[in-house]
């Protein structure tokens, strides 16, 4: 935004100074070293060091207020495009719910159960999906299968061989046509032997989120990669304007390019799932117990991973925002009042420099007042 301003005020400045010397000199017959000073005047009053000061400041002060309410905000560019967001898209898993899963219909067919749930756990444990971390909690035991070469694709699942050669995976039912009725199963050599589903709770907080995104006019989605059952059940429980089910990381993507067609868009996500989209969005947010690579991709931190401070985030992205143009107004709206007043001679330069000197200060004690305006 000062940039803007700042890409037009300046030549124009420029050209006011040359025109006043100009017309001093040429036109109205003053002296020339009046016509100097007449013009060195109009460059000093309109020194743009307030317009300078009106966007760093501000956003100084913002940054530092959203750090002491937990909040860290990367780029100072941030706190501006998530003041502007028009759409917002949630994750499920880990952002809308608690992320702490309870399993329900194992069944083990082809498979002993223990032996099941112990290859279960041997690959779940090499993730740090929140799914993976429930589970190699509710698995764990003193049987243990050893495997080798596991690997984690995204939206996809955990992949492993045993000694035997024996290839194994816990992917999301979604993938697989023949077995519709689990949320997630696990195959030997590409069959099934055994699967269940999962259940967690939503966040608490996230109520009150969507509520208060809904109030701003801002457009709320859920994106998930689980069924379309579960993702509508929530976003209905929720009042989400919409949900999207099924999508793994390339179709999220996707979406995120089409969304930001109608406007800036923010993803918040805490996945491996999610990094891509978190990256790709106008902003990004992630909890700080999120995963890794969640929170290197996201723009914002939601410190001590309290979800409700999105709420904080965005008012204080809206404060910061109207700090700056604030700042910017004053700083224009004086030099506009000042300009002519220095080119017909009635400012000195050393009193037109003290001038611009007090909309420094002005432009400062105004940002500084952002470290206490009260969010509604």
């Amino acid at each position: 935004l000062a940039d803007k301003i700042s890409g037009i005020f300046v030549p124009v400045v420029l050209s006011l100074a040359a025109l006043t010397f100009l017309l001093c000199y040429f036109v109205f017959d003053i002296a020339l070293d009046k016509s100097f000073l007449n013009s060195i005047a109009v460059l000093v009053i309109a020194c743009p060091c307030a317009m300078g000061l009106a966007t760093p400041t501000a956003i100084m002060v913002g940054l530092g207020r959203s750090a002491a309410n937990g909040i860290l905000i990367k780029g100072a560019t941030t706190a501006e495009q998530f003041a502007k967001t028009k759409i917002v898209v949630f994750d499920k898993t880990g952002t809308l719910t608690t992320g702490e899963f309870t399993v329900a219909n194992f069944t083990a067919i082809n498979m002993l159960e223990d032996e099941a749930k112990a290859i279960i756990f041997s690959l779940e444990s090499h993730s740090s999906h929140p799914i993976a971390v429930s589970l190699v909690k509710i698995f764990a035991g003193p049987k243990s299968v050893q495997l080798n070469n596991i690997t984690e694709v995204k939206g996809k699942g955990m992949f492993g061989e045993d000694n035997d050669g024996n290839k194994f995976s816990l992917v999301n039912a979604a993938n697989l046509s023949n077995a519709e009725s689990f949320d997630l199963v696990l195959t030997k050599n590409e069959q099934v032997v055994a699967g269940f589903n999962i259940q967690d709770e939503i966040k608490p907080g996230a109520e009150k989120v969507i509520e208060y995104f809904n109030s701003k006019n801002i457009k709320t989605i859920v994106l998930s990669g689980d069924k379309e059952q579960k993702v509508s059940s929530l976003a209905t429980a929720l009042k989400i304007d919409n949900y999207y089910s099924n999508y793994n990381p390339a179709k999220k993507l996707q979406l995120i390019d089409e969304l930001k067609l109608q406007g800036i868009v923010t993803m918040v996500g805490d996945g491996i799932n999610d990094s891509p989209a978190l990256e790709h969005a106008d902003v990004g947010i992630s909890m700080s117990n999120a995963t890794q690579i969640a929170i290197n991709s996201a723009q914002i931190i939601l410190l001590n991973g309290q979800f409700d401070k999105l709420i904080t985030a965005h008012q204080l992205s809206l404060k910061t925002l109207k700090t700056i143009k604030q700042n910017l107004f004053w700083a224009f709206f004086y030099n506009i009042i000042a300009i002519p007043i220095a080119a017909v001679g009635l400012l000195s330069p050393m009193i037109a420099a003290l001038s611009m000197a007090f909309s420094d200060v002005f432009v400062i004690g105004n940002s500084i007042l952002l470290k206490t305006k009260k969010l509604h």
